[in-house]
C-alpha cells in the first residue's frame, strides 16, 4: 500500500475513508510569520532616503548659497568701506610692490599714502571748528530766511491791501514743515521695519554678483566652469588655494594686487601661457607637486595644465589649455598631404607633429641616436615609423630594421631597408643582434677610412628593443645575447655604436616599452641624443626615459593619460626647438596608419634605384651563394670584397660567418663576375654578378655550393 502524504493547514478537518484506501494525512503547521522590521530601522531608512534625495541636497545647497551670499556680501561691503575710510588699500599695494621688487612703484604708493593721510588730517581738524561754524551759519541762515519771508509778506500785503498777508509766507512755510514732520512720522515705522530687509537684500546682491560662496554650493552651471577664460584674478585665486601656506599668506598680504606675481597672459596655441614669480619662501617644487589641484582650481583637467621652469629664478611657467582642446586631433602629416615632400638628412627636419602652442614641431635627425619609449599601445611604433618614413625620402640613407614584435608594422620597408627582420622569437633576437653587430663592423670600417671620406647615413633601427635586452639565449662561446653586462652581445653592440657611430653617420634608433633597468640599461638609454617618451606609469620610468634634468625641469610623461593621449610625446633633445629655459617639450605627433605609411614608403622607393631587402632567413637552410651575393649589393654598383663578406655574414652567420676572400673568389670563379682591382682595392661589380646569375639560370645550371 502506497502512502500518500498530503500537506494541509491546521484547520483541515479529518476525513472518513475506506480502510483499504486509507490516505495518511500529515498536517504541517503554518510557517511562522515574517519578523516585523523594527520601527527605528524603518525610520532610519526613511530619514536616509530623505536626506540623500536630490531635492533635499539641492535645497541644502540653495539655503547655504544664499545665506553665504548675504554674509560674504557684508564682508565685501565692510572691506570696501574700510578701504575707503583708511589707507589699507595703499598699504596693500605698497607691500605688493615691495614683494615684487618694484621699488619705484613702492615709492609712488608710499607717496600716495602720505597724501591721503595729510588730507584726512585736514578733514579731522576742520571738524573741530565745524559745530561753531554750523551754529553761526544756521543762525544767519534762519534770520535771513525769516527776513526774506517777511519781506515777501509785506509785498503781498501792499499788493492786496490786507495787513494779514504780511505773515502768509511765514505761515505757509511753517505748515509745510509740519506736513513733512507728519509724513516722516507715518513713514518712519514701516521704514524701520523694512530697512534691515532692504539692507540684507543689498548685501545679498553684492555677494551674488561676486559668487561669494563655496564651489559645492554654487549652481551646476556656475560650478562646472568649463571653458572659463583664464584671467589674472583666476590664476591668483588658484595659486592662493593651492595649499601652500607661505604662498597663501603672501597673496593675502598683497590683497587684490596678487596679480603682480604674474607676467602677461599670452595666447599660446590652443591655450594660454603665463609666468608666475613666486614670493620668497615658496619653492617651485611645491607648485609642481600640486599640478592636479592647480588644474582643478583653474577649472581644468590635470592633463590640460603643464608646469615648466623657465630660466628666471623662483618662476614657474603655466601653460593652460582651452577646455577640451587637447582631445581634438591635430590633422594629417605633411608626409601624407604633400606628395612632393623630400627629406634632407643633414639639413632638414622631420615634420613630427605640433607642440602645445599649435606650432609645427620638427625634429633634426642629423647624427643623433634616438630612443623612444612608452607604455604598450600608446603609439610608440607609429611615432618612430613617422620619422623613418620622412628620412626614407632621402635616397642616400640606408636602413637596417629589426621589428621584434613582428606584427607587420614595418612591412612597408621591404624594398627600402637593406635588412628587414620581423618576429618576436629568440631566433629573431639573434638575427637582430647580428644586424647591430654588422652596424658596428660598418662603423669600424668607416672609422679606419682615409680622412675626408664621405659616408652615407646608416640607420640601424630596432623596435621593441626590450625583447633583445631580455633574451636569455647564449651563443656558442657562452656569451649572452641579452642582458646588460660586458659580455652581452646586443648591449655591447649598442654601446659601441653610441660611443663612435655618429662621427661616421652610423646611428642607432630604438623603441622600447615600460623602461626598467633590466629591459633598458642605463648606459644605453643615456647614449641617445634624442630621448622621447609617451605615456608612462611612474616618475621613475619618466626619469629612465628622459633623464633627471628633463623631469626636474617639468617633463612628466607619467602624467599623460594612457589610451587618451596616444601619440603625445615628451621630447628631450637639442634637435627640436625648445622654449628658452626648458629642458623638454611636449609634442602631439601626427598619426600615419599602416596603409598610408605603405603609400609614403612607395614614394620613397620610387626615389631610389631599387633596394634589395635582405630578409634574414632561418638558420640551417640550404643557401645559394651566388643569389645571396647578388642580394647584398642593394643599390650599390660595386662593393669591395671585404664589404661583400661582411654583408653575407650579416645575412646568415652560419653559412657565411667564416668565409674568406678565397671562398668568395671560388664561388665567382668562371662566372664572369670575378673580383677585380679598382683604385688599388679588390671589388665586385653588381652588374657582372647579376648577369652571371641570369646566364646561369637561363642555362639551368645548378646552384653553386
Amino acid at each position: 500500500m502506497s502512502e500518500n502524504v498530503v500537506h494541509l493547514h491546521k484547520h483541515t478537518a479529518p476525513l472518513a475513508a475506506d480502510p483499504a484506501t486509507v490516505t495518511t494525512l500529515t498536517v504541517v503547521p503554518d510557517a511562522p510569520p515574517a519578523r516585523p522590521v523594527p520601527l527605528w530601522v524603518r525610520s532610519g531608512r526613511a530619514v536616509r532616503t530623505v536626506v540623500t534625495h536630490e531635492r533635499t541636497t539641492a535645497t541644502v545647497r540653495a539655503v547655504a548659497r544664499h545665506g553665504l551670499y548675504t554674509f560674504n556680501g557684508g564682508r565685501i561691503v565692510a572691506r570696501r568701506a574700510w578701504d575707503g575710510r583708511t589707507g589699507a588699500r595703499y598699504e596693500r599695494l605698497l607691500r605688493a610692490a615691495e614683494a615684487a621688487g618694484n621699488y619705484e612703484a613702492a615709492e609712488e604708493w608710499e607717496e600716495r599714502l602720505q597724501r591721503f593721510r595729510d588730507a584726512r588730517h585736514r578733514r579731522r581738524m576742520d571738524l573741530l571748528h565745524s559745530p561753531v561754524d554750523a551754529a553761526k551759519g544756521l543762525a544767519v541762515g534762519t534770520g535771513m530766511g525769516i527776513g526774506v519771508l517777511v519781506a515777501l509778506g509785506i509785498v503781498m500785503a501792499i499788493n492786496t491791501g490786507t495787513v494779514g498777508d504780511v505773515i502768509t509766507p511765514l505761515s505757509a512755510t511753517i505748515d509745510f514743515l509740519a506736513a513733512l514732520i507728519r509724513i516722516v512720522q507715518v513713514v518712519w515705522g514701516p521704514a524701520v521695519t523694512i530697512g534691515p530687509f532692504l539692507a540684507l537684500l543689498a548685501l545679498w546682491a553684492v555677494g551674488r554678483k561676486q559668487q561669494a560662496a563655496p564651489n559645492w554650493a554654487l549652481p551646476a552651471n556656475v560650478r562646472s566652469g568649463e571653458g572659463e577664460p583664464i584671467t589674472p584674478s583666476i590664476v591668483v585665486k588658484a595659486l592662493r588655494d593651492l595649499g601652500v601656506p607661505a604662498l597663501a599668506r603672501a597673496i593675502k598680504e598683497m590683497g587684490d594686487a596678487g596679480a603682480s606675481m604674474l607676467g602677461p597672459i599670452r595666447i599660446a596655441g590652443c591655450g594660454v601661457e603665463v609666468d608666475v614669480t613666486l614670493p620668497s619662501g615658496v619653492s617651485t617644487v611645491e607648485v609642481q607637486n600640486r599640478r592636479r589641484k592647480l588644474a582643478e582650481n583653474l577649472t581644468r583637467h590635470e592633463h590640460e595644465v603643464f608646469i615648466t621652469l623657465p630660466a628666471a629664478a623662483r618662476t614657474v611657467r603655466l601653460w593652460i589649455a582651452d577646455s577640451g582642446a587637447l582631445d581634438e586631433p591635430i590633422g594629417p602629416s605633411p608626409l601624407v598631404t604633400d606628395e612632393t615632400l623630400t627629406a634632407d638628412y643633414a639639413k632638414g627636419r622631420a615634420p613630427w607633429g605640433q607642440d602645445l602652442r599649435g606650432d609645427a614641431a620638427a625634429l633634426s635627425l642629423y647624427q643623433r641616436h634616438l630612443l623612444i619609449t612608452g607604455l604598450s599601445n600608446q603609439g610608440k611604433t607609429a611615432a618612430l615609423r613617422a620619422l623613418a618614413l620622412w628620412l626614407a625620402l632621402d635616397r642616400t640613407v640606408e636602413f637596417r630594421v629589426a621589428d621584434l614584435k613582428g606584427a607587420g608594422d614595418w612591412a612597408m620597408f621591404d624594398g627600402l631597408a637593406t635588412v628587414l627582420i620581423q618576429g618576436p622569437t629568440d631566433e629573431h633576437v639573434v638575427q637582430a643582434t647580428e644586424m647591430v653587430e654588422g652596424g658596428v663592423s660598418e662603423m669600424e670600417r668607416r672609422l679606419t677610412a682615409p680622412p675626408g671620406t664621405a659616408f652615407p647615413p646608416l640607420i640601424v633601427l630596432v623596435d621593441e628593443a626590450q625583447v633583445a635586452f631580455m633574451c636569455p639565449l647564449l651563443d656558442a662561446d657562452k656569451r649572452p645575447y641579452g642582458g646588460s653586462k660586458a659580455t652581452s652581445r646586443y648591449f655591447m653592440a649598442a654601446r659601441k655604436i653610441h660611443n663612435q657611430g655618429r662621427a661616421v653617420n652610423v646611428l642607432l634608433w630604438q623603441g622600447t616599452q615600460d623602461p626598467t633597468d633590466q629591459n633598458l640599461p642605463k648606459l644605453v638609454r643615456e647614449g641617445a641624443h634624442t630621448r622621447a617618451a609617451l605615456a608612462l606609469g611612474t616618475e621613475s620610468q619618466a626619469r629612465m626615459a628622459l633623464g633627471d634634468k628633463a623631469v626636474d625641469g617639468g617633463a612628466a610623461p607619467n602624467l599623460l593619460r594612457p589610451g587618451l593621449d596616444k601619440g603625445t610625446v615628451v621630447v628631450a633633445s637639442d634637435g627640436i626647438a625648445i622654449p628658452a629655459g626648458q629642458a623638454s617639450i611636449t609634442v602631439r605627433t601626427h598619426y600615419i596608419d599602416t596603409e598610408t605609411a605603405t603609400e609614403v614608403a612607395d614614394r620613397a622607393k620610387r626615389l631610389r634605384d631599387g633596394v634589395t631587402t635582405l630578409r634574414v632567413l632561418e638558420r640551417g637552410e640550404e643557401r645559394d651563394p651566388l643569389t645571396d651575393i647578388a642580394a647584398v649589393f642593394g643599390q650599390a654598383p660595386r662593393l669591395v670584397t671585404q664589404d661583400v663578406l661582411k654583408r653575407l655574414s650579416a645575412l646568415n652567420e652560419d653559412a657565411y660567418g667564416k668565409w674568406t676572400f678565397a671562398d668568395l673568389r671560388r664561388v665567382l670563379e668562371g662566372t664572369g663576375a670575378e673580383p677585380y682591382k679598382s683604385d688599388g682595392r679588390m671589388v665586385v661589380a653588381r652588374e657582372r654578378v647579376t648577369r652571371a646569375l641570369a646566364n646561369r639560370d637561363a642555362g639551368g645550371s645548378a646552384s653553386a655550393d
